[in-house]
């Protein structure tokens, strides 16, 4: 693979080091301290409302059987049932039917997967889970402790695991791209009359985007991959194009003038739409609020 082609693949985002079958890194993210104790938050919610559910049916088809059947040792082992499958099965289940997600983890964003990206087995979810009542959390041997050195671990591990992933060979990584909203690029003033002149019509949404994303990514590359992604886009860029740029500018001064006028083209379509949406239903008006100058979709 050619240094422009790791460039542009690998942005400098994902940290959670997983690299596919083929021998190609993943491009994700490892789930740190903060997003992991707000999943766990929630998990704990709903294994809460799970309790109550499991105990009330409980209650009441206990409350239908014959007196002096309920002793107290069935109590107890109906007691330890439950505990069983909220702390043990809530999470090995989900995991194993749910792509490697807790509802608490599919809500923020994350997903328990193994060392080589595959999915989550069943031994690995049940592990995990196990230790995690252990040690962890709610940490039935030494709960203080075993709270302490668990938190510990997930701060010094560098991919954010904790004692359950290092015992199953998991980790817990990050769903959603990262994604920063980046200004669009302007056009240089040379280029301006060029670009109000081009033909676009042949630039397709998928070109558009991966030069937007080059753009907006450039200043982390190092050349020469920078310069050699650049030509690769714009001689792409080019062939959809007309006419030519004049002589001078770089090759990323061209693609920045594209996805400028593109971008001012687009904006004054859409304009015009609300204008005639606006004439035929004035109730969809935008207020004020909305249309302040200088705000951009």
């Amino acid at each position: 693979m050619s240094t422009a082609a790791r460039a542009w693949t690998a942005p400098g985002w994902g940290d959670a080091g997983l690299v596919s079958g083929e021998a190609v890194e993943l491009d994700v993210r490892a789930a740190r301290v903060g997003s992991r104790a707000l999943a766990l938050l929630l998990d704990v919610l709903v294994q809460l409302v799970a309790g109550l559910l499991l105990a009330t049916l409980t209650g009441l088809v206990l409350a239908a059987l014959p007196y002096g059947v309920l002793d107290a040792a069935m109590e107890r082992a109906l007691l330890t049932v439950g505990l069983v499958l909220l702390l043990v099965g809530y999470p090995v289940l989900c995991e194993r039917f749910n792509d490697g997600r807790t509802p608490g983890k599919a809500a923020v964003g994350l997903r328990v997967v193994s060392l080589d990206g595959a999915p989550v087995g069943l031994r690995q979810s049940l592990t995990r889970a196990l230790v995690g009542v252990a040690v962890e959390w709610p940490g039935l041997v030494l709960p203080l402790l075993s709270w302490a050195v668990g938190l510990t671990v997930m701060l010094s591990d560098a991919r954010g695991r904790r004692l359950g992933d290092l015992a199953a060979g998991t980790l817990v990584v990050h769903t959603r791209p990262a994604t920063r909203w980046r200004p669009v690029p302007a056009t240089v003033p040379e280029l301006a009359g060029w670009a109000y002149s081009l033909d676009l019509s042949r630039l397709d949404a998928k070109l558009a985007l991966a030069v937007r994303q080059y753009l907006a990514r450039a200043h982390g590359f190092s050349e020469p991959a920078r310069g050699e992604l650049a030509r690769l886009l714009w001689r792409q860029v080019a062939t959809v194009t007309s006419p030519p740029p004049p002589a001078g500018p770089s090759e990323v001064a061209c693609l920045a003038a594209v996805t400028a006028e593109r971008h001012r083209r687009a904006r004054r379509l859409l304009a015009g739409e609300r204008t005639l949406t606006e004439a035929l239903w004035p109730q969809f008006r935008a207020t004020p609020t909305e249309s302040q100058p200088g705000r951009s979709a």
